[in-house]
């Protein structure tokens, strides 16, 4: 009889004893990941970016648009915190005073050197399997954003744009919006 071990998976308990650190905690299929707080860049095409989503999403009353850190919950083996989240008045059911419990209507994330694998992969399939409707990419240091949208098999990628093209990003889930990636990356 074999000796080996399985691996222990977090859960999230476990993730309510972390640190506040001022760090970033996530779960991921119980794994621990941890990444450091992000640059200006960053938090620049963060701030523009949730600016020009709240205003357009209050205006037409579609749902709510929510900022990181705040925790989504998808199962007792995944909490992600998102850089950007949009939950529709459709699927507001989700929101607590605490965090979200389920899949959001689009999720965003912002690439930086020490995420971009776990953004570009991991979390693409865990915001797959759990039925998040839309994912976009943002790279910085290309000015490029990455737009997947939910199928019957899984993501498509939609779209991938770039400031240099002088594209503008557009969304069903948003329907009217339309912005420029010039005006995203500054």
């Amino acid at each position: 009889m074999s000796s080996q071990t399985r691996p222990v998976k977090l859960t999230i308990e476990d993730y309510l004893l972390f640190p506040d650190d001022g760090k970033r905690h996530e779960l991921i299929d119980g794994d621990h990941y941890v990444t450091p707080s992000p640059n200006t860049r960053h938090q620049r095409i963060s701030g523009k970016l949730l600016i020009s989503l709240h205003t357009f999403v209050t205006q037409h009353r579609l749902g709510e648009v929510f900022a990181a850190p705040l925790d989504v919950i998808l199962s007792e083996f995944d909490v992600v915190q998102p850089d950007l989240i949009f939950v529709s008045t459709g699927r507001a059911a989700i929101i607590t005073e605490a965090n979200i419990q389920g899949a959001p209507d689009l999720v965003v994330e912002i690439l930086s050197e020490r995420t971009r694998k776990v953004d570009e992969r991991v979390k693409r399939d865990l915001y797959s399997r759990y039925g998040v409707a839309e994912y976009w990419i943002i790279d910085p240091d290309l000015e490029t954003i990455k737009v997947y949208r939910m199928t019957d098999k899984g993501y498509l990628r939609a779209a991938e744009l770039a400031k240099e093209t002088k594209d503008a990003l557009s969304s069903p889930l948003l329907p009217g919006l339309s912005l420029l990636l010039a005006e995203i990356f500054g």
